[in-house]
C-alpha cells in the first residue's frame, strides 16, 4: 500500500512551529512515503518528494486563522476524501480530529503551546479532553508539557523535542549598526502571549541605572500599537526598536549580548534553543512550558517569574555589571543541544507514523 502522510498546518507565519515543520519534512526517513503539506500559504519552499497543497494565490494567507482553516479543510477533503492516509496536525487540531473521524484517517496531533492558554473554564476543559482523546496519538515537545497534559485532562502523550540544526554560517548583518553598548534581543509575535510589555517596563527601570543599551524586538502582531504606546510613555524611543518580521532571525541572535524571552506561556520555544546554539546568554520568564526545561532549572540561563518586570530589570542590571556568570551558563548549554537533534527526533516521528499505517 502506498504510504501518504498529510501535514496539516493552515497558517504558516514564520515562527517556531513552521521551522519544526520544515526540518521534519527535510529529515524524515525516505521509507515514510509520500509527504503532502496542506496550508493556506502559497507555496514558496522547495522540498524533494514533498507536495504542497495550497491556494494558487496569497489571498487566503492574508485572512485570519479561521478562514485559513476553512480553505484547508476544503483542500483536504477535495484531495484525500477517498484515500488511506495519516494526518499529522501541526495546527487546528480539533478540526483535524473531526475530519479524520468522518473520513477514517489516522490522526496524530502535535501540541505546541501550554494548555494554560486553553483550559480556563470547565467547558473548554471538557471540549479539549473529549476531542484530544479521539486522536490516535498526541505528541508534545517537553516533559513538563507531557506532565501537564496528564494532570490537567488525564491524557497520555509521546514526547518528541523540537528539531534544531547547526546551519551553515551566512554573511553577517550589521544589525546593531556597530553599537557598543548592551545589545538586547527579543523575538516573537507581538501578542499578549509573548508579553513584550513586561520587557519594555523592565527597561524603563533599567534605564535609570544604565542608559547605554539598545533593545530590538523582532515580530509582528496585534499588540504593535500597544507596545509603541508603552515605549513612548517610558521615553524609550531611542533604546527600543520594533523592527518587524525577519526571515533570518538566527543571524540577529548571534549578534546580541543577551536574549530575553518574556512569554506568559509557550510550548518549547525555539528561540531559546537557537540562542544556546550561538552561545548567547538567556534571561527567560519561567512560563509553562519549556523555558525551565531548556535552561535546566536555571543551570543554563536565568529565569524570572512571569510578568515580573522588576525582577527582570534586576537580572538585566546584574548582567550588565558582570557578564561572566551568565556567559559561562550559555557556553555550557551547548553540551545539551543533542536533545534537539533533527535526525534522532525525526526518526521518532517516523516510528509513530509507520505504527499508525499498520492499523489502516
Amino acid at each position: 500500500m502506498k504510504k501518504e502522510i498529510i501535514f496539516y498546518i493552515p497558517s504558516i507565519e514564520g515562527g517556531g512551529v513552521e521551522k519544526n515543520l520544515y526540518l521534519l519534512i527535510k529529515y524524515l526517513p525516505k521509507q515514510i512515503g509520500k509527504i503532502h503539506v496542506i496550508t493556506a500559504k502559497k507555496k514558496n519552499s522547495n522540498f524533494k518528494n514533498v507536495k504542497f497543497i495550497c491556494p494558487t494565490s496569497n489571498y487566503w494567507n492574508k485572512k485570519n486563522r479561521t478562514l485559513k482553516n476553512i480553505i484547508c479543510v476544503y483542500l483536504l477533503i477535495k484531495n484525500f476524501w477517498s484515500s488511506k492516509a495519516v494526518i499529522l496536525s501541526f495546527q487546528s487540531n480539533l478540526t483535524s480530529i473531526i475530519i479524520s473521524k468522518i473520513f477514517r484517517f489516522r490522526v496524530l496531533i502535535r501540541l505546541n503551546t501550554s494548555l494554560k492558554k486553553y483550559l480556563n473554564n470547565f467547558l473548554k476543559r471538557f471540549t479539549f479532553k473529549f476531542f484530544y482523546s479521539l486522536s490516535n496519538i498526541i505528541i508534545v515537545n517537553s516533559k513538563v508539557f507531557q506532565k501537564e497534559l496528564f494532570n490537567e485532562i488525564n491524557l497520555k502523550s509521546h514526547l518528541i523535542y523540537n528539531l534544531n540544526i547547526n546551519e551553515k554560517k551566512r554573511k553577517k548583518l550589521d544589525f546593531f549598526k556597530k553599537f557598543k553598548g548592551l545589545k538586547i534581543l527579543n523575538i516573537g509575535r507581538l501578542t499578549d502571549q509573548k508579553d513584550q510589555l513586561t520587557l519594555i517596563r523592565s527597561l524603563g527601570i533599567f534605564k535609570k541605572k544604565n542608559t547605554n543599551f539598545r533593545c530590538s524586538i523582532i515580530g509582528r502582531g496585534a499588540f504593535k500599537n500597544i507596545l509603541i504606546s508603552e515605549i513612548k510613555k517610558l521615553n524609550l524611543e531611542k533604546h527600543i526598536k520594533l523592527i518587524g518580521l525577519k526571515n533570518n532571525a538566527e543571524q540577529y541572535i548571534s549578534q546580541s549580548d543577551v536574549f530575553v524571552l518574556s512569554s506568559k506561556f509557550e510550548g518549547l520555544p525555539n528561540v531559546l534553543i537557537e540562542s544556546q546554539k550561538y552561545g548567547v546568554p538567556i534571561i527567560s520568564s519561567n512560563c509553562p512550558t519549556g523555558p525551565n526545561e531548556i535552561l535546566m532549572n536555571g543551570k543554563l540561563g536565568e529565569l524570572f517569574p512571569v510578568g515580573n518586570h522588576i525582577i527582570l530589570a534586576n537580572k538585566l542590571l546584574n548582567f550588565s555589571k558582570n557578564k561572566k556568570i551568565l556567559k559561562l551558563k550559555s557556553l555550557n548549554a551547548k553540551k545539551y543541544l543533542k536533545r534537539f537533534d533533527p535526525i534522532m527526533n525525526s526518526q521518532k516521528y517516523s516510528k509513530l507514523i509507520l505504527q499508525e499505517y499498520e492499523k489502516i
